[in-house]
């Protein structure tokens, strides 16, 4: 009966803690179990719908409850597609996936395309999202692919600086002193300035070499405005199979000197605060002098977002 007191202890608990917490929950509940046969389960699945509480308490109390009610699963996962809990809008969106490929099979095929759409709402995960755009695409309905994840996709951009020896990741540009977008700097062959580019790729992909130049050994910057209409905390995500580093409004965020390590969604991640109004949004990105066709790319992407993965837009003033 204490089951779901001590689950509670997992909300805001450091890591060791909760493998301690978490221990104790397992040893309570298995000992009960052998014994009586019986757990609280209408006091832990109130645990679980209650979003007051820790994700990793809710899933955890969630897994005992299902261990001794079969029917849990499908009364309470349905209704969790856009929980605060990854996991369990994972679960949701699965299930939804599932019936629509079903609906799909029998050539009911409006009705699976609506439970797609619907999937769409709370889908975070990469892959899901790719299996649910894919399938609407396959239909001639097309999603904003960047919209939904957030993706800034117009930037000014300026470059290329010197990455001589990989000397230019500590070097501080102009761009990381101030921002002015009508100056004129020095760059590695002559003057840069900064120019303006769109992305169209749909997970916001930004390639320098397409952007500005195809060149070894330099840096690029790219600067976003984001707009916030009050103060707000945000998570910076982005991928870059550059060395790289993020500011927001001039607080550097993240460096990551790595370089040719691979690309994807939401390779690393920063938390920051959005002010309201105007916000500024800094990405530096080294690129070596390696020879080797694998080592020729210079790009990054990235979005805005909330602890969950759902997307935080730029709110600009109306004109």
């Amino acid at each position: 009966g204490q089951l779901p007191q001590i689950l509670s202890a997992l909300d805001g608990a450091n890591p060791l803690a909760a493998n301690w917490i978490r221990a104790a929950v397992d040893t309570i509940a298995e000992r009960d179990l052998k014994e009586q046969g019986i757990l609280p389960k209408a006091e832990l699945e109130s645990f679980v719908m209650d979003e007051t509480h820790a994700p990793r308490a809710r899933r955890l109390a969630f897994e005992w409850l299902a261990r001794v009610d079969e029917s849990a699963p499908d009364r309470i996962i349905p209704n969790l597609l856009h929980d605060p809990s990854v996991e369990f809008r994972r679960d949701a969106v699965a299930r939804l996936l599932d019936e629509a490929n079903s609906l799909l099979e029998e050539g009911q095929t409006e009705a699976a395309l609506a439970v797609f759409q619907k999937a769409l709402t709370g889908a975070r995960d990469l892959d899901q999202v790719k299996a649910i755009v894919t399938e609407l695409s396959n239909h001639e309905i097309e999603v904003d692919v960047p919209k939904h994840f957030g993706f800034i996709t117009e930037w000014k951009i300026i470059g290329p600086f010197d990455n001589t020896d990989e000397k230019g990741f500590d070097l501080v540009n102009p761009p990381e002193e101030k921002i002015d977008l009508s100056a004129k700097h020095e760059g590695k062959s002559g003057p840069v300035d900064w120019v303006s580019h769109t992305t169209e790729d749909d997970y916001g992909v930004v390639d320098f070499i397409t952007a500005i130049v195809k060149e070894n050994a330099v840096t690029a910057y790219a600067m976003a405005e984001f707009y916030s209409p009050e103060e707000q905390p945000v998570e910076l995500r982005w991928g870059c199979i550059n060395a790289n580093k993020v500011w927001l409004n001039g607080e550097l965020l993240a460096s990551h000197e790595v370089y040719q390590a691979g690309m994807e969604v939401d390779q690393y991640f920063a938390e920051g605060t959005l002010k309201p109004g105007r916000n500024v949004i800094l990405v530096k990105v080294c690129h070596n002098n390696m020879s080797e066709s694998w080592a020729q790319d210079w790009k990054f992407q990235l979005r805005v977002c909330d602890p969950v993965g759902t997307a935080i837009h730029s709110e600009p003033p109306s004109k």
